[in-house]
């Protein structure tokens, strides 16, 4: 079925016709305190011999995930059981979810 054809309201329902929002969610995935991050120090002597002061560096990953949800928060609990299932290792990462409407 071409998308031409289908009612604008109806591309962004669920499997009972709901209305769904488009979001972003980014959730970014660290090291906790504690663990050892070879690539930030690798990153942290490399600036150094640049010549920029600094106290500390950490590394982070950052994913965005595009989404459709009933609501924002429906949008960052699905993020967030991605992270929990997937993205972070919760036994030495700390993560965070931001959602915003696209």
């Amino acid at each position: 079925m071409h998308n031409d054809f289908v009612p604008k309201e109806l591309l962004n329902t669920d499997a009972h016709g709901q209305p769904m929002t488009a979001y972003t969610a980014t959730v970014t995935v660290r090291l906790k305190g504690g663990v050892l991050d070879p690539e930030a120090e690798t990153t942290r002597g490399a600036l150094e011999r640049l010549g920029f002061e600094l106290d500390s560096l950490r590394s982070a990953d950052v994913f965005e995930i595009d989404l459709d949800a009933e609501s924002s928060a429906d949008a960052e609990e699905r993020a967030g059981e991605m992270a929990e299932r997937l993205l972070a290792n919760p036994t030495i990462h700390d993560y965070t979810v931001a959602v915003e409407e696209r």
